[in-house]
């Protein structure tokens, strides 16, 4: 292990942990964390440590909420319909959903898949973030970027709208069958997750409510395992979903975010120069703390699940550990 991971703080609690994992987290009061390690283009490990609930020990195929870790799947779902030539990313989406709240707004015109994929709708984040609840721009669609779950959550109605089907299904159908993700779904299924569904926590260790959602979020909520969740993002690397085309463009920089940090189709692209990238996203809710990071070039990947409001606090030690070189440089492009 590296020596981000060796830690020796000579407390007495530390003597009886040998697993640098397990004492990073209990110095982080992390109380469940899913990991999984992608090396060559393929999922080497998989790692599960702590409880579902508090008592019972989380199995390797523990199902977690992985908030918006949500959107990449959402993307890569609706990138297959466009690779299949049954969707396209330039059309503007009035055609087939124009929300009631900026029906009379003639910039909803603006708003096409591209412009949600990459977050320069001009939405808010959620509606509900403004006094009277209801959706509005808050500049130009297309002129900057701006993180949206409601440009996800308007696509899906455009989508749904279309194929008359549900994002479940499409997703099903485009995604999870094709990849054999039996543990990935965007609705709740008592009889499939109550039993290894981990709960999520506070920072004071008091546990929230279980998210059971009947209907699919497009950019919320998905559940899902470490592997279903490594072998979607091995599938994006080795590109097994899209066409050549659409799959560059869902790996081109689409808006900047910050300095060599760019959204691509439902990835952040972090640029490390010489023609090296990482394609990566991340999750946050009440309970919830989740990354995954690519590295295209090398084939190497990561999938971090936690289970708390600030799980984040581990991101770095396990990210520099198991990413090396490249790791270290995507926390120095977020920490700048």
């Amino acid at each position: 292990m590296s020596d981000v991971l060796s830690y020796d703080h000579g407390e007495p609690n530390h003597s009886e942990i040998t697993d640098p994992i397990e004492m990073l987290l209990k110095d982080n009061n992390i109380p469940t964390l899913g990991l999984g390690i992608i090396e060559n283009g393929k999922l080497t490990q998989i790692k599960v440590y702590g409880t579902l609930e508090g008592k019972t020990a989380a199995p390797y195929n523990s199902l977690f909420n992985v908030a918006s870790l949500t959107k990449p799947v959402t993307a890569m779902t609706v990138l297959r319909l466009v690779s299949l030539g049954k969707w396209n990313l330039d059309e503007s989406l009035d055609k087939y959903w124009i929300d009631p709240d900026i029906a009379k707004d003639p910039r909803h015109k603006k708003l096409t898949t591209r412009i949600i994929l990459s977050h320069q709708t001009g939405f808010p984040n959620w509606r509900w973030q403004n006094s009277d609840h209801k959706l509005s721009f808050e500049f130009d669609p297309g002129s900057k970027y701006q993180y949206s779950g409601e440009g996800y959550e308007y696509l899906r109605k455009a989508v749904e709208n279309k194929f008359h089907k549900s994002l479940e299904v499409l997703a099903k159908a485009l995604v999870f069958e094709p990849l054999d993700m039996h543990d990935t779904s965007y609705i709740w299924n008592e009889k499939k997750d109550a039993e290894r569904i981990v709960t999520g926590y506070d920072k004071n260790g008091k546990p929230y409510e279980i998210v059971k959602n009947s209907k699919p979020n497009a950019a919320d909520d998905l559940i899902t395992s470490v592997e279903d969740y490594g072998t979607f993002l091995i599938a994006v690397m080795n590109n097994d979903l899209l066409s050549k085309t659409v799959f560059k463009e869902m790996e081109s920089r689409q808006v900047d975010t910050k300095k060599n940090k760019y959204f691509g189709l439902g990835f952040e692209i972090y640029d490390f120069g010489n023609g090296e990238i990482a394609l990566s996203h991340g999750g946050s809710d009440k309970g919830v703390n989740t990354i995954a990071v690519m590295l295209p070039k090398t084939k190497q990947g990561l999938v971090i699940f936690t289970n708390v409001d600030d799980g984040y606090k581990i991101y770095e030690p396990l990210i520099n550990h198991y990413l090396g070189e490249a790791g270290k440089k995507i926390v120095k492009i977020e920490t700048e």
